[in-house]
């Protein structure tokens, strides 16, 4: 029965992350449709990021009380609501409400399903639970945005909410049907909680998370660009190339859960970053040969997915008191990461006219990350809470 639970929230992640991934893909459309430029468009995409960053460690920390399933419930209403509400929006501002409604709701849910998975299965198959339900994040690049776009190709923009909507639907009959009953964490009080980022294992576990989304962003938000520029790839190319990295992060996120539980977190995540760093920093190498540099730019996706099981594990294992807190904090800094990343890569491109020289950007930051999880994981050690 386990095992099913851990398929449905797999399922309910793909339709979260959907909701996030899908606005890049049709953002022109929307602009058009509602009359609006382009760069105001591109705002959904930061207000979503900040709800999520801002509003998933409070409410978890205010939440953490209640029963895991309560609140996967909840989460969900939330959700179907803030996609009911963009199909309903009439105008920008009441899009903009759904969008935060949604980015607040995903987190919540997300750091829920990690806290309820990590409770039903046995401490050895941790990491190839987290590694399902992350799976849907990969399947959200695969099929969901392809789906989105087509939706809106042949339909408008709202078609692609309603088929979230419904889905969310069907997830909150699923989990209310199947999903065990999993008691909330202890009531630590929030102080105490927060006393954890003093300890350095979990303020450079964080830094790791940051410097390594940063660096990704960098690359991964002009990946077109860069297949389409420097790769000289058509349209209906990069087209079928992001469904490769698609298949490439499905392959990576199930082997990351696998490799967790076979040799820990802590050498999977400097494995992982270091191939991260190889594989961008040759890259600018091997643009005038397609198959060495898209067989580097797997590699580096295959990796991105196989640090996500990894990365939640090893804060799992580090302070198993405060897993919700410190989860829910290793997500907002995810998407803080995101953004900033997105900027200097933006940057980069605007001082060479070029996005040859983003995969060298986003390498060196990644070093930061590589340094970063070294320090974490020599000073690791189960962690616990400060007594006040």
């Amino acid at each position: 029965m386990n095992r099913v639970v851990i398929y449905v929230l797999m399922i309910a992640v793909f339709f979260t992350a959907t909701s996030e991934l899908v606005i890049a893909g049709i953002l022109n459309v929307l602009a058009n449709q509602m009359n609006i430029s382009v760069s105001l468009a591109g705002q959904l995409i930061t207000v979503y990021s900040l709800a999520f960053a801002i509003g998933t460690p409070v409410i978890i920390a205010l939440s953490v009380r209640i029963p895991r399933k309560r609140l996967l419930l909840l989460a969900i209403v939330v959700f179907i609501a803030g996609n009911f509400l963009s199909i309903a929006s009439t105008n920008f501002m009441v899009l903009m409400a759904a969008r935060m409604l949604l980015g607040v709701s995903s987190g919540v849910f997300i750091v829920a399903a990690f806290s309820a998975a990590a409770k039903m299965v046995p401490v050895e198959k941790i990491g190839s639970a987290i590694g399902t339900i992350i799976l849907g994040f990969s399947s959200a690049m695969i099929l969901g945005v392809p789906l989105g776009v087509a939706l809106t190709n042949m339909y408008s923009w709202q078609t692609i909410f309603l088929f979230l909507g419904i889905g969310g639907i069907v997830i909150l009959i699923g989990l209310a049907l199947l999903l065990p009953q999993i008691e909330g964490d202890a009531p630590v009080p929030f102080k105490q909680q927060m006393g954890l980022l003093a300890n350095p294992v979990i303020f450079y576990a964080l830094l790791l998370v940051l410097f390594r989304e940063a660096g990704n962003s960098v690359m991964f938000t002009y990946i077109a660009s860069f297949l389409g520029d420097i790769l000289h790839r058509s349209s209906a190319e990069i087209g079928l190339m992001m469904l490769v990295f698609g298949l490439a992060g499905a392959v990576g996120s199930r082997i990351g859960g696998s490799a967790v539980d076979k040799w820990g977190s802590a050498k999977l995540i400097l494995i992982g970053v270091t191939i991260h760093v190889i594989a961008l920093l040759l890259l600018p190498l091997a643009v005038h040969s397609f198959p060495v540099a898209i067989t580097l730019l797997s590699l580096w996706i295959m990796s991105m997915f196989t640090l996500g099981p990894a990365t939640q594990t090893y804060f799992i294992e580090r302070a198993p008191q405060a897993s919700n807190l410190i989860i829910s904090l290793n997500i907002s800094v995810t998407q803080v990461g995101i953004a900033a990343g997105a900027s200097v890569g933006g940057l980069v491109v605007n001082w060479q006219d070029t996005v040859l020289y983003n995969p060298l950007a986003a390498g060196l930051i990644l070093i930061f990350a590589l340094t970063s999880a070294a320090v974490s994981i020599r000073k690791s050690r189960p962690l616990k809470l400060p007594s006040l």
